[in-house]
């Protein structure tokens, strides 16, 4: 029998430190703006920072209303959860703790939120130069509901199928990036190619920007991944730490290897890209990884995205800032990996290939992770585009593409250089010619 003293109380130290975590991954949706906006030409910027912005307000909305209760409440066939007394978050009391942690609900449910927020924001680079902002925004409302919410419950929702079978998703190779990736690629296959794609230049408008958005999204990885353990009271979460780390530098300068010998040059959309690849991968893995096995899981992915990047090219599909090269295929990498590199002395006990005696045991449980949350993502999302493209229509005009969608859509460019000549012209007497001295027209 438990005694009533050995009940998990409120930490106000786990506590502070999860509402610490939940800002750093709210800074990653501002970040991740950074990041694809600096990618896309100066016509598109503020369309794409708004894409990823417009998320934090949407999703914000839904998931107090519902959403929260859908991901997290009492399992229905292990497909959906609900809890009415969380519609609303109207019954929640304010120290109410969350089921066998020392956390209160509340705080959980905002960590998580941010999670919900930022996961169709991915979704935006895939989509750059093209979409309506207003259908985008529908899409937004409608795919958190039927596709995130459903997800985020399979993944790490008491009852959850996955969450049952055993799958190991520490902070989101699945439920975030598999998933967004996914519906990344079911939406381009529907609304096509930007115009001039494959034929005129688009490239970023502004690296430094790009770097900017990198860095923001690193430093608030942090909070994404150590967060997930929920506290600080048995090293996982500073291993997680640890692992982030390391991973994303080995992805990094797998990444610049890999395009130095394919392209000669070591490029800084190179090293933003590797270090977000690193990433995604050890998102899933990093809590039941070694360092050394970071150190793996990162090169793997930051070659293996490196080389993805390019299939777009191959086969026709327009993955305007590589989310399908990145996060889909990144988090199938690190959540992949995690069969053949867990240690079991991390998370669980469960061991990949390389380190236990139950051979393949754990590397198909998350195979089947990876391919039933790629499959329903990818299908669903595809309806979801098709039936918003017949209906209000997903994409601009052409006229609106080709001159620019910020104007367009937003009435605003996110440059104005008609101030840029400084003060007032002065009036200066023009030269006089001579025979001696002609002067140029």
């Amino acid at each position: 029998m438990t005694l009533a003293a050995d009940a998990p109380t409120l930490s106000s130290a786990n506590t502070g430190f999860m509402l610490i975590c939940s800002a750093l991954v709210m800074l990653m949706t501002p970040g991740l703006a950074f990041f694809y906006g600096g990618m896309v030409r100066v016509k598109s910027t503020l369309n794409m920072l708004m894409m990823s912005f417009i998320s934090l307000g949407i999703v914000t909305i839904l998931w107090v209303l519902y959403g929260f209760s859908l991901a997290f409440g009492t399992d229905s066939g292990s497909l959906i959860g609900w809890n009415g007394d969380w519609v609303g978050l109207s019954n929640i009391g304010l120290t109410e703790l969350w089921p066998g942690y020392t956390i209160p609900v509340f705080v959980f449910m905002v960590f998580q939120l941010m999670f919900a927020i930022i996961t169709p924001a991915l979704i935006s680079g895939a989509l750059a130069d093209r979409v309506k902002f207003s259908a985008w925004a529908l899409f937004i409302a409608l795919w958190a509901t039927v596709v995130y919410f459903p997800v985020a419950h399979w993944v790490w929702g008491t009852g959850g199928w996955a969450f049952e079978l055993g799958v190991i998703d520490f902070a989101g190779g699945t439920a975030v990036h598999i998933n967004a990736g996914a519906a990344a690629l079911g939406v381009i296959l529907v609304i096509g190619k930007r115009v001039g794609f494959k034929k005129d230049p688009m490239r970023p408008h502004s690296l430094p920007l790009v770097m900017l958005g990198a860095g923001l999204l690193w430093f608030g990885w942090f909070g994404f991944n150590a967060g997930s353990w929920l506290g600080n009271d048995d090293g996982v979460g500073a291993l997680m730490f640890v692992n982030t780390q390391v991973a994303t530098a080995a992805a990094m300068l797998a990444w610049l290897v890999y395009e130095k010998i394919r392209h000669g040059a070591f490029t800084t959309l190179g090293a933003a890209s590797g270090a977000v690849a690193g990433l995604v991968a050890i998102t899933p893995a990093g809590g039941a990884v070694s360092p050394l096995g970071a150190i793996a899981v990162g090169a793997i992915a930051g070659l293996l995205c490196a080389m993805a990047v390019g299939l777009k090219y191959r086969f026709g599909y327009d993955d305007s800032l590589d989310v399908v090269g990145v996060h889909l295929v990144g988090g199938v990498i690190g959540s992949v990996l995690i069969g053949f590199f867990a240690t079991g002395k991390g998370q669980s006990t469960a061991t990949g290939v390389f380190y236990g005696d139950h051979g393949f045991d754990q590397l198909w449980k998350q195979l089947a992770g990876v391919g039933g949350v790629l499959a329903y993502s990818l299908i669903v999302s595809a309806v979801l585009a098709f039936a918003l493209d017949k209906t209000i229509g997903m994409r601009v005009s052409e006229d609106d593409e080709v001159a620019g969608i910020d104007q367009a859509e937003h009435a605003e460019t996110a440059y104005d250089f008609s101030g840029a000549g400084g003060g007032a012209a002065r009036s200066v007497p023009a030269p006089v010619a001579t025979e001696s001295k002609k002067v140029d027209a």
